[in-house]
């Protein structure tokens, strides 16, 4: 298996007639969501099993992946780490010796900008973001949010307990959480108008798919 991170951004689409390279867990789980989330839920984790599935030699159905509705990915103990982000048609995909999180949004996402960073980003941050155009604001505000939820999966937190004491630094290009000190690496890459954040020990040695 190879040892460099590998990143994949795709088209989250599934034909829903199948067959889907899920396992029967999977399936059970997906039949009592709604519908539009079942959708995703199976396309979501086809994708992942499929991709996985090159890097480990197996059947995707054999891979050992424990992704139940709402909670982080994870691999068995020795396979290494995953994640995966969701945007309208888009999927991004991430596999790791080292944890690693990532997240995608479309680079035209209209926001408030403004009333996000006042509400969830920490003060020293908005005090640098106050000193820019808005257009430019708004772009700043949503790369640092997308770093931000990648670094939150890495971590394996959540956004309502910890995106307030992540903060990015645009002019040190650093990341950091600022009660615990850690300062990951982290890349955000624009890929055919997707920002695509991927953050973790090899995220900038991360082979792109």
């Amino acid at each position: 298996m190879s040892a460099a991170p590998r990143v994949w951004l795709q088209p989250l689409a599934l034909d829903e007639a199948g067959p889907w390279a899920i396992s029967a867990v999977e399936q059970a789980w997906s039949a009592v969501l709604p519908p539009a989330v079942q959708q995703r839920y199976r396309a979501s984790r086809h994708h992942l099993r499929v991709r996985l599935a090159e890097l480990l030699q197996l059947r995707p159905e054999a891979v050992p992946l424990h992704s139940p509705p709402g909670q982080a990915p994870t691999l068995e103990q020795g396979l290494g780490c995953v994640s995966l982000s969701h945007s309208r048609d888009q999927l991004l995909l991430a596999w790791s010796h080292w944890p690693i999180g990532v997240d995608l949004e479309w680079q035209q996402r209209r926001i408030q900008a403004e009333l996000l960073a006042r509400r969830f980003f920490p003060s020293q941050e908005w005090l640098q973001l106050q000193r820019l155009a808005p257009p430019q604001r708004a772009a700043q505000v949503l790369e640092s949010w997308v770093r931000k939820e990648a670094a939150i999966k890495w971590q394996r937190s959540s956004l309502a307990s910890d995106l307030r004491h992540w903060r990015w630094c645009a002019d040190r290009q650093r990341l950091e959480h600022l009660l615990e000190g850690w300062q990951p690496r982290s890349v955000c890459e624009r890929r055919n108008g997707w920002l695509c954040a991927v953050v973790g020990e090899a995220a900038e040695q991360a082979i792109w798919g």
